[in-house]
């Protein structure tokens, strides 16, 4: 179907990454409020582009820029395990993605690049080409440009500019609506500009407002959401705000030259979120995590890994949008105690209780349970010992304890009203060729090799993804 190693005349291409933006949504739900976008999708193919496993914003932008599953990356979440004991999570920044991504290729040949704030790029590494890095940057005291120098360029088009809004969880909604649509305007302003300034081949923006939005106001735009109210004068926050994005999207594409490939894609998709489980109040209810000291009912503390008795744990979990497990097993964990032999039947065992966990009506969730080996080319560093996605998503992971049961409709760290979806989408433009309009269904790893070819590059042997037809 296609020649991997096909060298094409070079081309300049543009990534215009939206976080968190399911196909349905863009294309179906806002597609009327969208002008720019729809005229991208006239113009080009389109449709869903499947996430990894797991479906969050780390590792899924760098699986897509790398071409390489989370496995092979060896990130499994934000935080990750560094050693095989208790209590040493890292943070995934940039030092941790030891694989190329897109502008590593495309500084390989002697070509530029121009990168603004695509999760993972903090702390900064050098690059052939210009780069602002992404949401983990701590603010603008910090080292955030490459070269150094651009930072001056960047304060100067945008004096408070900011990477991510901060405490997005518990910031009064009118406030953070506002500063949501600050930092895009201000992140796309200067964007705007060093396309025009900056020389570049390979240029590329992921706007983090996208998700931020969804997770503080999908409260308000879905009906089916639980806590909707069809009267509530936030019902159009979402929509307006997609329409800020469209216009600002708009801007972007006036600033080339017309001859660009253009790339609009996401790294996941977004659900309506019906509530969590408590994952570690769950384990210890039923014997497979015990303490020293029993949790209060009533009084919701953090999981503590000094409280937990090891000589007789055999699982303990992590909270997030999707559940880690992890399996005391001896001779790997300190005080592990579930013999090497026993590893697989035990696993075997949790993954059918971990699925018949009902939801807070006693009704089955639709619940998937992964085993790292089972679905990654390759397993290094650190990965989970399960994977869980409870009720297809709708429902996320706490992993505090004191609720009393094994769910609980309100987040431990703040409201928050959304999920993510596998179901991402992308839009891809040639504007010397005619689009196929809707068309298939691609994995998130195609990107990169399909970017490659598309700028005429050569695609690695070792990527795993394909190019799109």
């Amino acid at each position: 179907m296609f020649n991997r190693f096909r060298r094409q005349t070079q081309r300049k291409l543009i990534i215009i990454g939206l976080d968190c933006v399911g196909a349905d949504l863009l294309f179906r739900d806002l597609r009327q409020d969208s002008p720019n976008i729809r005229a991208l999708m006239r113009q080009g193919t389109w449709g869903q582009l499947d996430s990894t496993i797991p479906c969050i914003t780390v590792p899924a932008w760098s699986s897509m820029l790398s071409g390489r599953d989370p496995g092979v990356l060896g990130i499994y979440g934000f935080r990750n395990r560094e050693k095989y004991n208790y209590d040493d999570l890292s943070i995934a920044d940039s030092r941790s993605v030891k694989q190329k991504r897109l502008w590593d290729y495309v500084g390989e040949v002697g070509r530029n690049s121009l990168i603004a704030n695509v999760p993972q790029t903090h702390p900064i590494q050098s690059l052939q080409g210009n780069l602002i890095s992404g949401f983990l940057t701590p603010n603008t005291n910090d080292v955030f440009s490459y070269p150094a120098i651009l930072k001056n360029q960047v304060l100067k088009q945008a004096p408070n500019y900011r990477f991510d809004v901060s405490n997005y969880r518990n910031t009064e909604r009118k406030q953070l609506l506002q500063n949501i649509i600050d930092m895009t305007v201000d992140q796309y302003h200067v964007f705007e500009e060093l396309l025009t300034t900056q020389s570049w081949d390979f240029a590329m923006h992921v706007n983090i407002g996208t998700d931020r939005i969804h997770h503080a106001f999908w409260r308000y735009h879905d009906p089916q959401h639980r806590l909707y109210n069809p009267h509530h004068e936030m019902n159009s926050a979402i929509r307006d705000y997609y329409k800020l994005v469209d216009e600002q999207i708009g801007r972007i594409l006036s600033r080339l030259k017309g001859d660009e490939l253009i790339m609009l894609v996401s790294d996941h998709g977004v659900k309506r979120m019906d509530g969590a489980i408590c994952i570690n109040e769950w384990l210890w209810q039923n014997g497979w995590l015990v303490f020293k000291q029993n949790p209060t009912i009533g009084v919701i503390t953090k999981f503590d890994p000094a409280n937990v008795d090891w000589s007789r744990t055999k699982a303990w979990s992590t909270g997030g949008y999707y559940g880690r497990i992890f399996l005391n097993i001896e001779g790997r964990e300190p005080q592990g105690i579930i013999p090497k032999n026993a590893v697989n039947s035990i696993r075997e065992e949790l993954t059918i209780r971990l699925q018949n966990i009902p939801d807070d009506k006693g009704e089955p969730l639709n619940t998937t349970v992964y085993a790292p080996r089972a679905v990654y080319q390759q397993v290094n560093r650190i990965a989970p010992d399960l994977m869980v996605y409870f009720g297809d998503l709708h429902w996320r992971v706490v992993g505090s304890l004191g609720h009393g049961q094994h769910y609980t409709l309100e987040n431990d760290t703040g409201p928050d009203d959304a999920n993510h979806a596998m179901e991402g989408m992308y839009i891809l433009v040639d504007p010397n060729k005619s689009g196929a309009g809707q068309s298939y269904t691609y994995q998130l790893m195609d990107i990169a090799s399909t970017a490659l070819h598309l700028m005429g590059l050569d695609v690695p042997k070792d990527l795993q993804g394909r190019v799109m037809i």
